[in-house]
């Protein structure tokens, strides 16, 4: 029961860690450099990538180890 419980709070804190990563691209401030033709807004310059394998390995690999107690759980 405990590897199911474990198993289940790794694979939200996985999904929860990637949605951060792709929803929080950076701050958002209205300083930006001079040179910016938009100073007065606070979107990014460029857009950022929703997913990134080397941002969100940390979210992967919880997920995948969530996964595998998951399944370890429900077959004892």
């Amino acid at each position: 029961m405990a590897m199911v419980v474990l198993g289940a709070l790794l694979v939200v804190a996985g999904v929860v860690y990637m949605a951060q990563q792709a929803l929080w691209p950076g701050r958002l401030s209205s300083v930006k450099p001079p040179s910016a033709p938009d100073a007065d807004t606070l979107e990014p310059r460029s857009k950022s990538v929703a997913f990134d394998l080397r941002a969100n390995w940390p979210g992967i690999a919880l997920f995948a180890i969530g996964g595998a107690l998951l399944l370890f759980g429900a077959g004892l």
